[in-house]
């Protein structure tokens, strides 16, 4: 990809350069809940960081095309990929979402924590993310309904939307999709002081009846 440089790719660029890993490395538990069993296919991670989700599908016998607006963070990626001997499987590739989405139709359509301190129009990047679904595909939706516990003054700039909001800006044609999980859930984690922290994430995974 040869997309201009923006705000947010220098912003996550640099974000990344700062430490050698910012993510556990390991995939993301609703990804591995909401998967599992489902016939591997192709499969599209938008937003894919350093990788662990995108070589947890290839793992499985998908073939992922992995997305995400910083380079670093692909090479890194990457690097982890060919180290798991899945490098063969994943199409890694640099998009900024708000101005250019991969092309294809895909059995799966993964979106784990697309939020940004950006301008990034995320629900217009979801409804396309919706259109690249096949007929029988599934569409997953992941996201933080709620700041952190340990954040008493929130970026208000950052909007996080409920996932009976999620559901309504994708503009689902009616008799076409099918609702199979739409939740709120707290998990348990570790706050930046070493403390024990909770935060409220959400899921919505629709399944595409029609093309």
């Amino acid at each position: 990809m040869s997309d201009a440089p923006t705000s947010d790719e220098e912003f996550w660029d640099t974000r990344y350069r700062q430490s050698d890993q910012i993510w556990s490395g390991n995939p993301n538990a609703v990804l591995v809940r909401e998967v599992t069993g489902l016939e591997p296919g192709s499969a599209l991670d938008l937003g894919c960081g350093e990788g662990a989700d995108a070589i947890w599908l290839a793992r499985r016998g998908w073939r992922v095309t992995a997305v995400d607006i910083s380079q670093v963070a692909l090479d890194r990626a990457a690097r982890y990929a060919a180290e798991a001997d899945v490098a063969g499987r994943i199409d890694w590739q640099r998009h900024d979402l708000g101005v250019s989405f991969p092309a294809g139709a895909f059995d799966l359509v993964s979106a784990h924590f697309l939020h940004s301190h950006g301008d990034m129009p995320r629900e217009r990047i979801l409804r396309t993310a919706a259109s690249a679904v096949v007929p029988g595909g599934v569409l997953l939706v992941v996201g933080h309904a709620g700041h952190p516990s340990w954040e008493h003054d929130p970026d208000s700039g950052v909007r996080l939307p409920t996932p009976e909001e999620v559901l309504e800006a994708l503009e689902l044609p009616d008799g076409q999709w099918e609702v199979l999980l739409s939740e709120e859930h707290q998990r348990s984690q570790t706050g930046p002081d070493g403390r024990p922290a909770t935060r409220t994430d959400n899921t919505l995974k629709v399944r595409r009846l029609v093309g």
